[in-house]
C-alpha cells in the first residue's frame, strides 16, 4: 500500500508563494505520471498540474505561468512551487498518480490565500 503525504500549505497573502511537497512511502514516481490536484469548498476536485515519468509537464490554464511541478525520484517526492498566488487558489491540495488511484488519496494540505 502506497501512502502519499502532502505538506507545505499555509496562509499566504495574495501575490505570495508556497512550495508544496508530496512524499511517497515507497517508490512509485519512476513508473507513473504524478499530479497535483485541489479541491475548493463546494467544488469538485480538479487537476492542477501533472508531470510524466519523462518529466513532461502540463498545467491547468488557471495556474499556467504561476505554478511549477517537479519531481525527485531519489527522494520519492513531488513538488509544486506556487507563485503569484490568488485568493481563488484557496483549496486543499492533494497529490496522486495521474490518472489518480482512489486508494492513494491522502489528507491533503490546506492553502489559504487571503489578506
Amino acid at each position: 500500500q502506497v501512502q502519499l503525504v502532502e505538506s507545505g500549505g499555509g496562509l499566504v497573502q495574495p501575490g505570495g508563494s508556497l512550495r508544496l511537497s508530496c512524499a511517497a512511502s515507497r517508490s512509485i514516481f519512476r513508473l507513473y505520471a504524478m499530479g497535483w490536484y485541489r479541491q475548493a469548498p463546494g467544488k469538485q476536485r480538479e487537476l492542477v498540474a501533472r508531470i510524466t515519468s519523462s518529466d513532461i509537464t502540463n498545467y491547468a490554464d488557471s495556474v499556467k505561468g504561476r505554478f511549477t511541478i517537479s519531481r525527485d525520484n531519489a527522494k520519492n517526492t513531488v513538488y509544486l512551487q506556487m507563485n503569484s498566488l490568488k485568493p481563488e487558489d484557496t483549496a486543499v491540495y492533494y497529490c496522486n498518480k495521474h490518472p489518480p488511484n482512489s486508494d492513494y488519496w491522502g489528507q491533503g494540505t490546506q492553502v489559504t490565500v487571503s489578506s
